[in-house]
């Protein structure tokens, strides 16, 4: 997918919250949207109406950069959620939370979601899926119930380091996490209950199904 490399901070300025994008910063006073409340541009400060069409456009997009994802994978993501049993939404977010870059994040192995997504590329983690351990470097590969996330031998001390930092958020229920051994768990499939990302899904089915 395509990479975007101009200035995160005015991803989250653009949605109007904060995307978590920059890890550490997000939570201090040198956050943008905290110093700009406003949209980016030169007329960010204007009043703009916005449209029934422009709540749902945005609402994908905010779904697309919180989890760091390109327009084609998301429209496929979303193809796959319409295939399950149950509500399309919650489905489509049970995929994006099933991410490995996510639920590294989610485990506390990483500050931000560009992080954990380097990280993984870099081959700092390995994945036991039924009694089989190897190393995984995909971002966007999808974890499964029983599968156990590692540490590789020689990037412990790095991510002692982050998690010592403690800019983490709380695991989630549907994940349990050893910081010590760091070693991390997939307990279940989470509910809309358990994902605490600040996304509408009702809104981006809709912008689909129009």
């Amino acid at each position: 997918m395509a990479r975007y490399t101009d200035p995160v901070c005015r991803l989250c300025r653009a949605e109007g919250i904060k995307l978590f994008l920059k890890g550490e910063r997000c939570n201090s006073n040198k956050c943008a949207l905290t110093r700009r409340n406003y949209r980016p541009g030169q007329h960010g400060q204007a009043r703009v109406k916005p449209t029934e069409y422009g709540i749902r456009l945005r609402e994908k997009q905010k779904a697309r950069r919180f989890y760091g994802i390109g327009e084609r994978q998301f429209s496929g993501y979303y193809e796959v959620a319409t295939r399950k049993v149950g509500v399309t939404g919650e489905a489509l977010l049970q995929i994006l939370e099933g991410r490995l870059d996510n639920v590294v994040v989610r485990l506390g192995f990483a500050a931000s979601r560009p992080q954990a997504r380097q990280m993984v590329k870099h081959g700092h983690f390995q994945l036991e899926r039924n009694g089989i351990k190897r190393r995984v470097d995909i971002p966007s590969f999808r974890v499964r119930t029983g599968d156990v996330l590692t540490v590789a031998e020689g990037s412990k001390d790095f991510v002692k380091n982050i998690v010592a930092a403690g800019t983490a958020a709380r695991v989630p229920n549907w994940l349990t996490a050893d910081h010590e051994q760091l070693v991390g768990k997939v307990l279940s499939v989470p509910t809309r209950e358990e994902i605490d990302s600040p996304i509408k899904e009702q809104l981006i089915v809709e912008y689909y199904s129009r």
